[in-house]
């Protein structure tokens, strides 16, 4: 019996190391992005993502949570703080360069730390416009060991997809 305790001790070290090393060969930063073209003018897009009052109309996180509690503050700078499913955070645009380029610092407080940046640029193509929604920063090594389990680009991804499809529902009206 003791010799199949330290077995299974010892093939769980083993696991447990194998996990970390995979981990620490993952990128030291991450980039997740998705784009989709809007037949609308980047001016009429723009204000939708530039005045955070308005991203109660085309977030995913919105749904996910209807009383998460909300701070606009002066300028151009929002906190929020719900349920498991949306955490807590807060958002403050850096560069707004109307109606081409947003660039916003993003701090995620829980369910996990994160200091990443978040950037939506508008292209005008023809009678649409293409809207990027992209986000980017450092992956400290507990992300890296999520990214072990976890596929990233696709969790995150996912969700842009369904606020740009948002912004398509909001502006092709």
């Amino acid at each position: 019996m003791l010799k199949a305790i330290a077995t299974v001790a010892v093939v769980l070290a083993f696991g447990i190391a194998a996990v970390l090393i995979f981990a620490s060969t993952k990128p030291d930063t991450f980039r997740v992005e998705r784009s989709l073209a809007l037949k609308a003018p980047a001016e009429a897009i723009y204000p939708l993502v530039a005045d955070f009052h308005f991203w109660t109309g085309w977030s995913p996180c919105e749904e996910r949570d209807p009383a998460m509690k909300r701070i606009y503050e002066e300028g151009a700078a929002y906190g929020w703080d719900g349920n498991n499913n949306v955490g807590a955070g807060h958002m403050e645009i850096l560069e707004a360069s109307t109606p081409s380029k947003l660039r916003i610092k993003l701090d995620f407080e829980r369910p996990f730390e994160g200091h990443n940046i978040a950037e939506f640029t508008f292209v005008p193509q023809g009678d649409a416009t293409l809207v990027t929604r992209a986000m980017y920063g450092p992956a400290p090594f507990m992300s890296k060991v999520m990214q072990v389990f976890v596929n990233m680009d696709k969790m995150i991804g996912e969700d842009f997809e369904t606020g740009l499809a948002g912004l398509k529902k909001l502006t092709e009206k």
